[in-house]
């Protein structure tokens, strides 16, 4: 740990941690460089407390990600490692392994970002129809590429094989669960080259055992590294150890962006791949609202069940005219962040808004009426703002207004946005509800609407809300909308 002492750059693979016990050490640190996309083994927390820039090479696996799930799917309808086995074995087993031609089949892409984009373009070469699941992506978007969108329900009873692309976060774990595969087309073969937990591999092992399943290809695993899993005793189905990014040339790419990204954070120039500080050339009018806007965008993405076609932003106050370019990027970044595989950056954030056929409108001025400055984000369905209260170095966010009700309230790790009929007793319907479920409220704003004659809770919890406590609240005759955020 002492050679780093002098360091001004660090690289690393998977394999290094860099705890906040090695960055105290590194006093002289200038970045940190992951050549590869995961940060799980990187302090960034402490990292950025120390003004220590952390950067990644999210672009560098996608082909081989994508071309690792085609290798799955051929090997999945083929019995590929199957009948080498069972011939290195001594075993000669031509009509034990017949397999099935993917022309003609339907492939269901769930998550259609950058890897199931191009996995998307490779079935179809091979004669699939290609059907998808993604909130995220646009219609129009989605015709450009020649992919039918559909409910994830609707994908599970129509597809002959499906392939999981989408991030890891509290939304999609189990998401291919028990009750999914139950109503799923008979037969239906199950890919997974994403992360592991997103299939539920008991529930898949389970399946493929009654035959309501035909097979699986899983290269991610919960628990990693496993050499143990329910799955792996099952004839119909390949495994491999998490070799999605495992090629030679995703690992040059990795270098060659690192060490590029490293380069650009000596010399104090902007950093496209930087995770935590996008640029050096920020006004400090501007800086402070960078995550509060960040914030707003994730917020707005969690109003919505889907991405909506238009995004109007407009700033207000000071920071008007202080270049506030950077806040888009940081709404934007937020905005996607849990809604595609790919690790969101300041850079890739409007390419990603571009792909999905997401349309940005900025307005600005000066004058401010309520605020010092103020942040708001609208869509056809939905509006949000926020500011930053206090002077100085205590600065404090707030969301300040929610579909056009006034509101106050800190933006908090878990939050309720609850819409209900402007009439005594629903707080308490909610109230309940919540300390049924051993859920206490830390902070709470309600904002009345006179025109319309409905009302609008919005509710921080200490932990979040289950889809129980969430189906009792959307039960309720005096509640008319419900949605769970998480930041």
């Amino acid at each position: 740990m002492s050679a780093i002492g002098g360091a001004h750059a660090l690289i690393i693979r998977s394999a290094t941690k860099v705890t906040s016990e090695l960055l105290s050490v590194a006093k002289d640190l200038v970045v940190v460089g992951r050549a590869g996309i995961g940060l799980d083994n990187v302090d960034v927390e402490s990292a950025t407390s120390r003004g220590v820039m952390v950067v990644n090479a999210p672009q560098s696996n996608v082909l081989s990600a994508a071309e690792q799930a085609m290798g799955l799917l051929l090997a999945q309808a083929r019995n590929i490692a199957q009948a080498h086995a069972a011939l290195v074995s001594g075993k000669w087993e031509r009509s034990k392994w017949e397999g099935v031609e993917l022309h003609g089949k339907t492939l269901g892409i769930v998550g259609l970002g950058r890897v199931g984009a191009l996995v998307a373009q490779r079935a179809m070469a091979f004669g699939m129809r290609i059907i998808a699941f993604d909130p995220y992506v646009s219609a129009d978007r989605a015709r450009h590429m020649g992919v039918e969108m559909c409910s994830l329900e609707s994908l599970m009873t129509s597809a002959d094989f499906v392939t999981i692309h989408l991030p890891k976060t509290s939304e999609t774990v189990g998401l291919i669960d028990a009750e999914l595969l139950a109503k799923s087309k008979p037969g239906i073969r199950i890919i997974n080259t994403a992360r592991g937990g997103i299939v539920d591999e008991e529930a898949l092992a389970e399946a493929i055992a009654d035959g309501r399943v035909g097979g699986a290809g899983i290269d991610v695993f919960a628990h990693e590294p496993t050499t143990e899993s329910p799955l792996f005793s099952l004839d119909s189905v390949v495994v491999t150890p998490h070799l999605g990014a495992s090629t030679i040339e995703a690992q040059d790419k990795a270098g060659v962006t690192i060490a590029e990204q490293v380069i650009l954070a000596l010399a104090g120039d902007f950093v496209p791949y930087a995770v935590n500080v996008a640029a050096t050339d920020i006004s400090e009018t501007v800086r402070p609202y960078m995550s509060l806007a960040e914030q707003l965008g994730k917020f707005f993405s969690q109003l919505h069940d889907s991405l909506p076609s238009c995004l109007e932003i407009e700033y207000v106050g000071e920071i008007s005219g202080a270049g506030t370019g950077i806040l888009t990027l940081s709404i934007l970044k937020g905005l996607f962040a849990s809604s595609t595989e790919e690790p969101v950056s300041y850079v890739n954030a409007p390419q990603i808004a571009e792909q999905r056929g997401l349309e940005i409108r900025e307005t600005s001025s000066v004058t401010s009426r309520d605020y010092k400055n103020l942040i708001t984000l609208r869509s056809s369905d939905h509006s949000l703002a926020g500011t930053l209260t206090g002077v100085g170095l205590r600065l404090d966010s707030r969301v300040v207004m929610v579909d056009d009700h006034l509101v106050e309230v800190p933006p908090s790790p878990h939050m309720l946005v609850v819409r209900n009929d402007d009439r005594p007793g629903v707080i308490g319907v909610v109230g309940v509800l919540l300390g049924e479920a051993g859920i206490s409220i830390s902070s709470m704003a309600v904002g009345p609407s006179p025109e319309s004659g409905t009302a609008l809770m919005v509710l921080g919890t200490d932990e979040p809300v289950s889809d129980d406590v969430l189906g009792s609240l959307r039960g309720d005759v005096g509640i008319f909308d419900v949605h769970r955020v998480s930041l």
